[in-house]
């Protein structure tokens, strides 16, 4: 497959050109990738206005994913679920979105700066990380409704490498009249594998990927992909709602990595996916005989409950760590490992041995806290851009939330804008290690 935007590069790196443009460091620097660095000059096209080399990129991607397009996206998953949220409230009469709860602080974010009306599908029993939404309890939902939302937002997989079931929840979604979004910034991945299972694949009617997550591109590389559904969007519209939430510089490095990403997809991933998918599911089938909690997850995740083995999982991360090995997240329950076909089958031996060594721990089992819904004491959009202050935890309660504190990862809020803090929610805070908290200011 063609790699157009690193052709352009290389070709221009070779050129001798004198460059009296940005960026300032002419294509010379301590890195060693500055001369292949460049900005939009005559011939590099235009992210947001993409007509040559980028174009062409972007239509190798799309018949690689089965999309009906697909666009490019130098600020990650991030920037795309603003952009797959705005184009949504543009074709709908409704300002609703029905949200699974465990939605990343980005389609917070987004959802307060387009003045969108969110309304929670609720996790049962509660969980931070997890929301699974059956079709009935989807069916439920929109029933309820006065009419279509703009949308119905679901992750999958989700942090813990939870996977919903896609193809189910948009045939009730497209029952009702409302499009499918899901953030699938963990599973660019899932299309390519033996048995292809990619929201796409399944009828989701938009959808991003964090390519950098789970495929050989640098951080910040994403995919938006529209799908063969019921919202209809022109390349224009999409490309205008992308450049709402990016910067009018996107690096030329991530674009090209996304290019040559495309001749690794066409050529070597189905193969070494379905070698990786094998490697991991016999780690995992070890660490069960070693005697790890495995949860069931989406297949380049290993996440452990490390808490039924009497380990806390930020302390079993302290320990990977000292033994050579540095996982992706933990919390006081789990711990989770990414994997990729780049990783060698001498790190997965690291893993072994490392949890081998980790063997029984010693803290008793924790059982983390029940939260009830939150009241929503004021929209999201006011309470995010109204005058706040920061407080400890402890005397948050009774108090509106304002901006969420939720680092990253796994940058899902615990209580939204908006929402009044409740004694369980200030437990929930402080199981996370979260200290302080922003709220408005009375």
């Amino acid at each position: 497959m063609k790699t157009p935007v690193c052709d352009f590069v290389a070709a221009y790196e070779q050129s001798g050109i004198a460059r009296l443009h940005m960026p300032g460091h002419k294509g010379k620097g301590p890195l060693g990738c500055e001369g292949r660095d460049i900005t939009e000059i005559a011939g590099a096209d235009s992210l947001y206005e993409a007509g040559g080399v980028i174009a062409q990129s972007e239509q190798n991607a799309a018949a690689l994913f089965g999309a009906k397009a697909t666009f490019y996206s130098a600020g990650g998953s991030s920037q795309c679920i603003g952009a797959m949220l705005c184009l949504a409230l543009q074709k709908s009469k409704s300002r609703v979105v029905l949200a699974a709860r465990n939605a990343h602080k980005s389609f917070l974010h987004a959802a307060a700066l387009l003045d969108a009306d969110v309304r929670w599908l609720w996790p049962r029993p509660y969980s931070l990380l997890a929301c699974p939404v059956t079709p009935e309890m989807l069916e439920n939902a929109l029933a309820a409704l006065p009419e279509a939302p703009a949308a119905v937002y679901i992750t999958s997989p989700d942090y813990l490498g939870n996977v919903q079931p896609v193809a189910a929840l948009a045939k009730v979604c497209h029952a009702h009249g409302a499009p499918l979004l899901v953030d699938n910034a963990h599973g660019a991945y899932l299309h390519f594998l033996p048995a292809p299972a990619h929201p796409l694949d399944e009828g989701a009617d938009l959808c991003c990927d964090s390519a950098h997550k789970t495929l050989p591109v640098l951080t910040g590389g994403a995919y938006l992909h529209l799908g063969h559904g019921l919202l209809k969007a022109k390349a224009g519209e999409v490309r205008a709602a992308l450049s709402l939430f990016g910067s009018t510089s996107p690096s030329y490095l991530i674009l090209q990595s996304l290019d040559a990403c495309n001749r690794y997809l066409a050529d070597e991933a189905r193969r070494k996916l379905a070698a990786c998918v094998r490697a991991v599911e016999a780690l995992k089938a070890d660490l069960a005989a070693q005697g790890w909690a495995v949860a069931e997850s989406e297949p380049l995740k290993v996440t452990l409950h490390a808490s039924k083995r009497g380990w806390r999982g930020d302390a079993l991360a302290d320990f990977l760590r000292q033994n050579g090995v540095e996982c992706e997240y933990a919390d006081p329950d789990d711990l989770v490992l990414m994997i990729s076909p780049q990783n060698s089958p001498e790190d997965l031996e690291k893993v072994r041995a490392a949890l081998a060594a980790a063997g029984q721990g010693s803290e008793a089992p924790q059982t983390p806290p029940q939260m009830a819904r939150p009241r929503q004491a004021m929209g999201i959009r006011a309470a995010l851009l109204a005058p706040a202050e920061e407080v400890p935890v402890a005397a948050a309660a009774g108090r509106v939330c304002a901006a969420p504190t939720v680092g990253c990862p796994p940058a899902v809020p615990v209580v939204v804008s908006g929402e009044e803090i409740s004694p369980d929610a200030a437990a929930v805070f402080r199981y996370y290690g979260i200290e302080t908290v922003r709220v408005v200011r009375e």
